[in-house]
Protein backbone atom coordinates (compact mmCIF):
# COMPACT_ATOMS: atom_id res chain seq x y z
CA UNK A 1 0.00 0.00 0.00
CA UNK A 2 1.14 3.51 -0.47
CA UNK A 3 4.01 4.31 2.03
CA UNK A 4 3.99 0.90 3.18
CA UNK A 5 3.68 -2.00 0.85
CA UNK A 6 3.88 -0.20 -2.70
CA UNK A 7 6.36 -2.33 -5.19
CA UNK A 8 6.65 -0.51 -8.72
CA UNK A 9 4.61 1.12 -10.43
CA UNK A 10 3.39 0.51 -13.43
CA UNK A 11 1.40 2.91 -15.88
CA UNK A 12 -0.07 6.25 -15.40
CA UNK A 13 -2.49 9.15 -17.05
CA UNK A 14 -2.35 11.31 -19.88
CA UNK A 15 -0.63 8.65 -22.52
CA UNK A 16 -1.65 9.69 -25.78
CA UNK A 17 -5.26 9.79 -27.05
CA UNK A 18 -6.89 12.98 -27.37
CA UNK A 19 -7.63 15.85 -24.47
CA UNK A 20 -10.71 16.68 -23.19
CA UNK A 21 -11.99 19.65 -24.63
CA UNK A 22 -11.42 22.94 -22.57
CA UNK A 23 -14.69 23.86 -22.23
CA UNK A 24 -15.20 20.39 -20.95
CA UNK A 25 -12.48 20.55 -18.78
CA UNK A 26 -13.88 24.00 -17.17
CA UNK A 27 -17.42 22.66 -16.79
CA UNK A 28 -15.76 19.77 -14.45
CA UNK A 29 -13.77 22.35 -12.65
CA UNK A 30 -16.79 24.59 -11.56
CA UNK A 31 -18.97 21.51 -10.89
CA UNK A 32 -17.48 20.46 -7.66
CA UNK A 33 -20.14 20.57 -4.67
CA UNK A 34 -17.51 19.29 -1.37
CA UNK A 35 -20.41 16.70 -0.71
CA UNK A 36 -18.93 13.30 0.81
CA UNK A 37 -19.19 10.91 -1.60
CA UNK A 38 -21.79 8.17 -0.63
CA UNK A 39 -20.45 4.85 0.19
CA UNK A 40 -21.39 1.60 -1.56
CA UNK A 41 -21.03 -1.90 -1.46
CA UNK A 42 -17.51 -2.99 -2.99
CA UNK A 43 -19.47 -5.39 -4.88
CA UNK A 44 -17.05 -7.41 -6.30
CA UNK A 45 -14.35 -6.08 -4.50
CA UNK A 46 -10.63 -5.61 -6.83
CA UNK A 47 -7.59 -7.64 -6.65
CA UNK A 48 -5.25 -7.38 -4.29
CA UNK A 49 -3.64 -3.86 -5.83
CA UNK A 50 -1.71 -3.69 -3.09
CA UNK A 51 0.81 -6.19 -3.26
CA UNK A 52 0.32 -7.02 -7.22
CA UNK A 53 2.11 -3.79 -9.15
CA UNK A 54 0.69 -5.39 -12.49
CA UNK A 55 -2.73 -2.97 -11.41
CA UNK A 56 -0.70 0.32 -11.77
CA UNK A 57 -1.81 1.44 -15.13
CA UNK A 58 -3.74 3.66 -17.16
CA UNK A 59 -5.25 1.40 -19.68
CA UNK A 60 -6.71 -1.58 -18.25
CA UNK A 61 -8.56 -2.90 -21.40
CA UNK A 62 -6.47 -6.22 -22.05
CA UNK A 63 -7.76 -5.79 -25.29
CA UNK A 64 -12.01 -6.86 -24.20
CA UNK A 65 -14.09 -5.97 -26.95
CA UNK A 66 -16.29 -2.67 -25.81
CA UNK A 67 -16.97 0.95 -26.72
CA UNK A 68 -13.23 3.07 -25.83
CA UNK A 69 -13.68 4.75 -23.13
CA UNK A 70 -11.43 7.80 -21.48
CA UNK A 71 -12.30 8.27 -18.13
CA UNK A 72 -10.86 11.48 -15.65
CA UNK A 73 -11.73 11.22 -11.87
CA UNK A 74 -11.03 14.15 -9.54
CA UNK A 75 -10.61 13.81 -5.67
CA UNK A 76 -11.52 16.44 -3.35
CA UNK A 77 -11.00 16.94 0.43
CA UNK A 78 -14.22 17.81 2.47
CA UNK A 79 -12.11 19.34 5.12
CA UNK A 80 -11.47 22.20 3.08
CA UNK A 81 -12.79 21.40 -0.55
CA UNK A 82 -9.72 21.09 -2.25
CA UNK A 83 -7.85 18.82 -4.55
CA UNK A 84 -6.30 15.84 -2.88
CA UNK A 85 -2.71 15.22 -4.37
CA UNK A 86 -0.91 12.34 -5.05
CA UNK A 87 -4.37 10.06 -3.55
CA UNK A 88 -4.53 6.28 -4.99
CA UNK A 89 -7.76 6.09 -6.59
CA UNK A 90 -8.48 2.00 -7.66
CA UNK A 91 -11.48 1.39 -10.01
CA UNK A 92 -12.85 -1.86 -11.15
CA UNK A 93 -15.96 -2.66 -13.34
CA UNK A 94 -17.50 -5.66 -15.25
CA UNK A 95 -16.99 -5.98 -19.43
CA UNK A 96 -19.51 -6.05 -21.59
CA UNK A 97 -21.05 -9.03 -20.81
CA UNK A 98 -21.64 -8.22 -17.16
CA UNK A 99 -18.42 -10.71 -16.33
CA UNK A 100 -15.63 -9.05 -13.50
CA UNK A 101 -12.59 -10.59 -14.10
CA UNK A 102 -10.84 -13.01 -11.36
CA UNK A 103 -14.25 -14.33 -10.35
CA UNK A 104 -16.27 -17.85 -11.55
CA UNK A 105 -15.49 -18.07 -15.13
CA UNK A 106 -13.40 -15.08 -14.74
CA UNK A 107 -10.90 -16.81 -12.04
CA UNK A 108 -7.11 -15.87 -13.37
CA UNK A 109 -8.03 -13.27 -15.78
CA UNK A 110 -7.62 -9.55 -14.88
CA UNK A 111 -9.10 -7.33 -17.41
CA UNK A 112 -10.74 -4.09 -16.13
CA UNK A 113 -8.83 -3.42 -12.71
CA UNK A 114 -6.39 -1.10 -12.17
CA UNK A 115 -5.59 2.12 -10.07
CA UNK A 116 -3.38 5.40 -10.30
CA UNK A 117 -2.45 8.23 -7.97
CA UNK A 118 -3.69 11.85 -8.33
CA UNK A 119 -1.92 14.54 -10.01
CA UNK A 120 -1.53 18.17 -8.43
CA UNK A 121 -5.28 18.93 -9.23
CA UNK A 122 -6.49 15.46 -7.66
CA UNK A 123 -6.95 14.06 -10.60
CA UNK A 124 -5.98 10.44 -13.04
CA UNK A 125 -7.36 8.91 -16.04
CA UNK A 126 -7.92 5.66 -17.12
CA UNK A 127 -8.44 4.35 -20.32
CA UNK A 128 -11.01 1.57 -20.49
CA UNK A 129 -14.81 0.61 -22.22
CA UNK A 130 -17.97 1.80 -21.85
CA UNK A 131 -19.33 -1.47 -19.40
CA UNK A 132 -22.16 -3.43 -19.81
CA UNK A 133 -24.21 -4.48 -17.61
CA UNK A 134 -25.95 -7.38 -15.53
CA UNK A 135 -29.47 -8.74 -13.95
CA UNK A 136 -30.48 -5.75 -11.10
CA UNK A 137 -27.79 -3.03 -12.01
CA UNK A 138 -27.77 -0.28 -14.08
CA UNK A 139 -24.32 0.27 -15.66
CA UNK A 140 -21.77 1.47 -13.61
CA UNK A 141 -18.28 1.69 -12.29
CA UNK A 142 -16.83 0.80 -8.54
CA UNK A 143 -13.92 2.46 -7.37
CA UNK A 144 -11.75 3.14 -4.04
CA UNK A 145 -10.07 6.43 -3.21
CA UNK A 146 -7.20 5.07 -0.89
CA UNK A 147 -6.08 8.37 1.60
CA UNK A 148 -4.27 6.59 3.48
CA UNK A 149 -3.31 3.57 5.67
CA UNK A 150 -6.05 4.37 8.13
CA UNK A 151 -8.90 5.14 5.78
CA UNK A 152 -10.29 4.29 2.37
CA UNK A 153 -13.71 5.68 0.56
CA UNK A 154 -15.53 2.77 -1.71
CA UNK A 155 -18.07 3.91 -3.67
CA UNK A 156 -19.49 3.42 -7.18
CA UNK A 157 -20.49 5.88 -9.77
CA UNK A 158 -23.00 5.48 -12.70
CA UNK A 159 -23.88 7.58 -16.03
CA UNK A 160 -27.37 9.45 -17.33
CA UNK A 161 -29.11 6.42 -18.83
CA UNK A 162 -29.61 8.14 -21.88
CA UNK A 163 -26.36 8.48 -22.60
CA UNK A 164 -25.10 4.80 -21.73
CA UNK A 165 -28.32 3.23 -23.58
CA UNK A 166 -27.20 5.56 -26.81
CA UNK A 167 -23.31 4.74 -26.27
CA UNK A 168 -24.32 0.72 -26.29
CA UNK A 169 -27.48 1.30 -29.11
CA UNK A 170 -24.90 2.88 -31.05
CA UNK A 171 -22.26 -0.10 -31.53
CA UNK A 172 -24.54 -3.11 -31.42
CA UNK A 173 -22.03 -5.12 -32.57
CA UNK A 174 -19.99 -4.97 -29.96
CA UNK A 175 -22.61 -5.29 -27.37
CA UNK A 176 -24.47 -8.37 -28.12
CA UNK A 177 -27.16 -7.86 -24.79
CA UNK A 178 -27.97 -4.67 -25.95
CA UNK A 179 -28.49 -1.90 -24.24
CA UNK A 180 -29.07 -1.13 -19.89
CA UNK A 181 -32.74 -1.67 -19.79
CA UNK A 182 -32.49 -0.85 -15.93
CA UNK A 183 -32.84 2.59 -15.17
CA UNK A 184 -30.58 4.51 -12.12
CA UNK A 185 -34.27 4.76 -10.19
CA UNK A 186 -34.60 1.32 -10.40
CA UNK A 187 -31.37 0.01 -9.16
CA UNK A 188 -31.21 -1.30 -5.63
CA UNK A 189 -27.85 0.27 -4.52
CA UNK A 190 -28.99 3.88 -5.70
CA UNK A 191 -32.21 4.11 -4.30
CA UNK A 192 -31.44 6.36 -1.41
CA UNK A 193 -30.42 9.26 -5.19
CA UNK A 194 -27.12 9.07 -6.99
CA UNK A 195 -26.57 12.87 -7.66
CA UNK A 196 -23.28 12.70 -6.22
CA UNK A 197 -22.40 9.81 -7.96
CA UNK A 198 -23.52 10.73 -11.81
CA UNK A 199 -20.50 11.25 -14.22
CA UNK A 200 -20.74 12.90 -17.59
CA UNK A 201 -20.36 11.00 -21.14
CA UNK A 202 -19.95 12.58 -24.06
CA UNK A 203 -19.11 10.86 -27.64
CA UNK A 204 -15.54 12.70 -28.94
CA UNK A 205 -15.86 11.83 -32.50
CA UNK A 206 -12.27 12.70 -33.49
CA UNK A 207 -10.62 9.96 -31.33
CA UNK A 208 -13.37 7.96 -31.71
CA UNK A 209 -14.04 7.11 -27.93
CA UNK A 210 -16.42 8.35 -25.27
CA UNK A 211 -14.97 10.87 -22.41
CA UNK A 212 -16.14 10.92 -19.14
CA UNK A 213 -15.36 12.86 -16.48
CA UNK A 214 -16.48 12.17 -12.47
CA UNK A 215 -15.47 13.87 -9.11
CA UNK A 216 -15.81 12.84 -5.84
CA UNK A 217 -15.31 14.15 -2.39
CA UNK A 218 -13.52 12.34 0.58
CA UNK A 219 -12.86 12.91 4.29
CA UNK A 220 -9.46 14.61 4.25
CA UNK A 221 -8.37 18.37 3.83
CA UNK A 222 -6.86 18.41 -0.02
CA UNK A 223 -3.67 16.55 1.25
CA UNK A 224 -2.50 12.85 1.68
CA UNK A 225 -3.88 11.41 4.85
CA UNK A 226 -2.13 10.03 7.65
CA UNK A 227 -2.39 6.63 8.80
CA UNK A 228 -0.31 4.54 11.22
CA UNK A 229 2.12 3.37 8.40
CA UNK A 230 2.45 6.99 7.29
CA UNK A 231 3.84 7.88 10.73
CA UNK A 232 6.02 5.34 10.71
CA UNK A 233 7.47 6.31 7.25
CA UNK A 234 7.52 10.15 7.92
CA UNK A 235 9.68 8.99 11.01
CA UNK A 236 12.39 7.24 8.63
CA UNK A 237 12.38 9.82 5.79
CA UNK A 238 10.29 12.19 3.67
CA UNK A 239 9.51 12.55 0.05
CA UNK A 240 8.97 15.88 -1.25
CA UNK A 241 7.06 17.06 -4.48
CA UNK A 242 9.87 17.68 -7.24
CA UNK A 243 10.32 21.29 -8.53
CA UNK A 244 9.35 22.80 -10.77
CA UNK A 245 6.46 21.12 -10.98
CA UNK A 246 5.13 20.35 -14.60
CA UNK A 247 8.68 20.21 -15.76
CA UNK A 248 9.73 21.16 -19.09
CA UNK A 249 14.09 19.56 -19.26
CA UNK A 250 15.16 19.62 -15.78
CA UNK A 251 13.43 19.03 -12.25
CA UNK A 252 14.70 18.29 -8.67
CA UNK A 253 14.04 15.90 -6.53
CA UNK A 254 13.76 16.32 -2.95
CA UNK A 255 13.45 14.06 0.26
CA UNK A 256 15.24 14.16 3.46
CA UNK A 257 16.53 11.01 5.81
CA UNK A 258 15.85 10.88 9.47
CA UNK A 259 17.66 7.29 9.56
CA UNK A 260 20.64 6.20 7.18
CA UNK A 261 19.85 2.95 4.98
CA UNK A 262 19.86 2.00 1.56
CA UNK A 263 18.38 3.83 -0.52
CA UNK A 264 16.63 3.90 -4.38
CA UNK A 265 14.73 6.46 -6.39
CA UNK A 266 13.00 5.50 -9.16
CA UNK A 267 11.18 6.88 -12.06
CA UNK A 268 8.61 5.28 -13.81
CA UNK A 269 7.24 5.87 -17.46
CA UNK A 270 3.00 5.71 -18.66
CA UNK A 271 3.75 2.54 -20.03
CA UNK A 272 5.60 0.64 -16.95
CA UNK A 273 9.31 1.16 -17.63
CA UNK A 274 11.46 1.94 -15.21
CA UNK A 275 12.92 5.19 -16.48
CA UNK A 276 15.63 6.37 -14.46
CA UNK A 277 17.35 4.38 -11.04
CA UNK A 278 19.83 5.99 -8.66
CA UNK A 279 20.85 3.98 -5.93
CA UNK A 280 22.65 5.01 -2.66
CA UNK A 281 24.26 1.35 -0.96
CA UNK A 282 24.41 3.55 2.06
CA UNK A 283 23.20 7.05 2.52
CA UNK A 284 23.18 9.47 5.95
CA UNK A 285 20.81 11.61 7.38
CA UNK A 286 19.76 14.52 6.65
CA UNK A 287 18.26 16.60 3.58
CA UNK A 288 19.33 15.42 0.02
CA UNK A 289 18.29 16.23 -3.38
CA UNK A 290 18.53 14.05 -7.20
CA UNK A 291 18.22 16.23 -10.03
CA UNK A 292 16.61 14.75 -13.16
CA UNK A 293 17.33 15.93 -17.14
CA UNK A 294 14.52 14.91 -19.45
CA UNK A 295 16.32 16.04 -22.30
CA UNK A 296 19.12 13.53 -21.19
CA UNK A 297 17.54 10.16 -20.24
CA UNK A 298 14.98 11.17 -23.30
CA UNK A 299 11.98 11.12 -21.81
CA UNK A 300 8.63 12.11 -23.15
CA UNK A 301 6.05 14.57 -22.33
CA UNK A 302 3.72 12.53 -19.88
CA UNK A 303 2.54 11.92 -16.33
CA UNK A 304 5.26 10.04 -14.44
CA UNK A 305 5.56 8.59 -10.82
CA UNK A 306 8.76 8.31 -8.29
CA UNK A 307 9.13 6.35 -5.79
CA UNK A 308 12.04 6.15 -2.72
CA UNK A 309 12.53 3.39 -0.99
CA UNK A 310 14.61 3.12 1.92
CA UNK A 311 15.94 -0.20 3.82
CA UNK A 312 16.93 1.28 7.15
CA UNK A 313 20.50 0.16 8.61
CA UNK A 314 19.28 -0.26 12.11
CA UNK A 315 16.99 -3.28 11.47
CA UNK A 316 16.55 -3.76 7.60
CA UNK A 317 13.13 -2.67 7.77
CA UNK A 318 11.72 -1.28 4.12
CA UNK A 319 9.62 2.04 3.68
CA UNK A 320 8.35 3.32 0.60
CA UNK A 321 6.67 7.03 -0.52
CA UNK A 322 5.67 7.78 -3.89
CA UNK A 323 4.68 11.13 -5.61
CA UNK A 324 3.50 11.91 -9.01
CA UNK A 325 5.36 14.87 -11.34
CA UNK A 326 4.07 15.73 -14.56
CA UNK A 327 6.34 16.93 -17.74
CA UNK A 328 5.22 19.07 -20.65
CA UNK A 329 6.61 19.76 -23.86
CA UNK A 330 9.64 21.68 -24.09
Amino acid sequence: MVGAAVALPASLPAVGGSEFKKSRIAEANARGNCILIPSETPGPFPLDLDENEFFFRQDITEGVPGVRLRQRVRIIGVDNCEPMANVRVNIWHCDRDGNYSGYGTETGLTYCRGYQFTDANGECEFVTIVPGWYPGRVTHVHFQVYVSTQYSAVSQWTWPHDAVVSAVASHPELYPEGPDPLTPEQDGVFAGGYELQLAGLEWDAEAEEYTSFFEATVEGSGTTGVGHQERRTAAVMELGQNFPNPVATQTTIPFALHQSGQVILTLWSPDGRCVYQKDWPQLGTGPHEVSVNFDQWALVPASYVYQLACVTSSNSERFVAVRRMTAIPR
